[in-house]
């Protein structure tokens, strides 16, 4: 495990100091709160914002911190007008009644492309082989729900024929993952929690990453390479929505772990399943279809976000003062 990144979930003073009134809140008060507020920096100041947009006073019965993030639960609903507000005045929110359990075996699965990493590995990959731009607009599509995901991208990947295996090395070095992605690992491998990639998207860029982060599995799509040169076919099947639903569920049965405990991250259309089939869907930094439909919403936060949700499961006994 890489202590040096997990994200500490503890009481802090200076949110003691912000919000006084918490400290002295009841754990039944706390344990039938059922609204979580997190963001960067959120001050008395911020709340009280909001709570004039929302005509609705907000009332904190406990705060705590992951990592550098300030995590405040509120006793207020999460009525449209509070989220309205929220949403304004970017701090991200969730409804902790029916959160998976951090101090239970757990298992997060998430997408690669856009979601673990910043890229979507085929446009970079057709950028190199000169096809950027139809690939691009096809790959967009896909991902907003407008076009058939394998039929997209068989597509994409026939416009790659004859491109040499080198362009997927270029494209692997410079590999960025997304803000807090070892972060999130890491702190989740703390709790005993297994982490996994279900991706629609290259073998050669997932494998990499299972063996970097220490994941329990990864699976994606196999480009098929003859004589160093790619063919523009895909060999096998192409993991599709479906697909990915399916891993959670066989890795859940796999590790003995209750579906209930299980997390599932995305951003695109084909995710969708995926996060209704776990016991906590997050969409995150998604497309709008994908945003509208997902259980959660991470819209401003990065990865962290996601322990952000899971550290509420701890209240209110299990957070160190």
């Amino acid at each position: 495990m890489d202590v040096k990144n997990v994200l500490k979930v503890k009481k802090h003073t200076s949110l003691q100091q912000r919000f006084p009134d918490a400290t002295s809140a009841s754990n039944l008060v706390r344990k039938q709160a059922s609204g979580l507020i997190y963001g960067r920096q959120i001050t008395p100041e911020l709340m009280a914002d909001i709570a004039a947009y929302a005509g609705n006073a907000l009332e904190v019965v406990a705060a705590w911190k992951v990592g550098s993030y300030d995590a405040v639960l509120i006793s207020n609903d999460l009525s449209g007008l509070l989220e309205q507000a929220l949403i304004r005045y970017q701090i991200d929110f969730v409804s902790t009644s029916e959160l998976p359990d951090l101090s239970e075996p757990g298992l997060v699965v998430m997408d690669m492309d856009s979601t673990a990493i910043e890229i979507e590995c085929i446009d970079e990959i057709a950028v190199l082989a000169g096809v950027g731009e139809q690939v691009a607009e096809v790959t967009e599509r896909a991902m907003l729900g407008e076009l058939d995901f394998e039929q997209s991208l068989r597509q994409r990947v026939a416009t790659l024929a004859g491109a040499d295996e080198s362009i997927l090395e270029s494209v692997r070095s410079t590999l960025p993952m997304m803000p807090e992605l070892r972060e999130l690992v890491a702190t989740l491998h703390h709790y005993d929690w297994k982490v996994a990639i279900a991706s629609g998207g290259f073998t050669y860029f997932s494998d990499y990453l299972k063996e970097e982060l220490n994941l329990v599995h990864a699976q994606s799509n196999t480009l098929e390479i003859v004589n160093g040169k790619l063919t523009g076919k895909v060999l096998g099947d192409v993991v599709d929505a479906q697909a990915k639903a399916d891993i959670l569920r066989e890795l859940a049965d796999q590790h003995e772990i209750a579906l209930h405990n299980t997390v599932a991250v995305g951003d695109g259309a084909n995710d969708l399943l995926m996060l209704k089939v776990a016991g906590l869907g997050v969409a995150y930094h998604a497309k709008p279809k994908v945003e509208a439909e997902a259980p959660v919403v991470i819209r401003h936060a990065d990865l962290g976000g996601v322990m952000c949700i899971l550290s509420a499961s701890l209240m209110p006994q299990g957070i160190s003062w």
